[in-house]
């Protein structure tokens, strides 16, 4: 399978033709279809791809379609980009996500957490308004932004359909 060169708001992004675990990764995201490695041997899902199972430790997995939407465990804002493409869309948020999907599992304290930033419904970087409805506890479904042919990222919007918290906990503001 060849690597993927793409450039990202300036930025440019490499996939190594030896990373196969990343390359089917973002294959199936350029698919605008979300999967994860399933271990064969204790059924857990991994995030993120690796050549090997951090719950059981075994190598084998098969990749399995997961529906990617869940619940904002912690966020991350920006106001000061230190990338220049990024610079005009502060503030950003990068948020990490606990995963309907597998939750609670292998223990109670942990989850299938994935990261990405908060876009719009069509994967473009949020507006200042939107980021500051969104904090701990704000339900969000998966959208992809398209990159370059054969390689879209991963990143999280508001979930319109889901039930949202009255006052999801942000940190405080300035």
């Amino acid at each position: 399978m060849p690597g993927i060169k793409a450039d990202y708001m300036g930025m440019a992004l490499s996939i190594d033709d030896l990373d196969g675990e990343n390359l089917t990764y973002f294959k199936h995201c350029a698919a605008h279809d979300f999967h994860l490695q399933k271990c064969d041997d204790c059924s857990l899902l991994r995030y993120p791809p690796n050549t090997g199972c951090p719950w059981c430790g075994a190598a084998k997995s098969t990749w399995t379609r997961v529906e990617a939407k869940g619940t904002v465990h912690s966020y991350n804002e920006v106001h000061h980009a230190i990338q220049p493409a990024f610079k005009g869309h502060t503030p950003y948020m990068l948020l990490l996500v606990d995963l309907d999907t597998q939750k609670g599992q292998p223990s109670e304290v942990e989850a299938l957490r994935v990261v990405g930033n908060l876009t719009t419904p069509d994967g473009i970087l949020a507006p200042a308004d939107m980021v500051r409805k969104v904090g701990i506890g704000t339900r969000v479904r998966m959208v992809f932004s398209d990159v370059t042919e054969g390689l879209s990222l991963p990143q999280w919007t508001i979930d319109e359909t889901a039930a949202q918290p009255a006052a999801p906990w942000r940190y405080a503001q300035e």
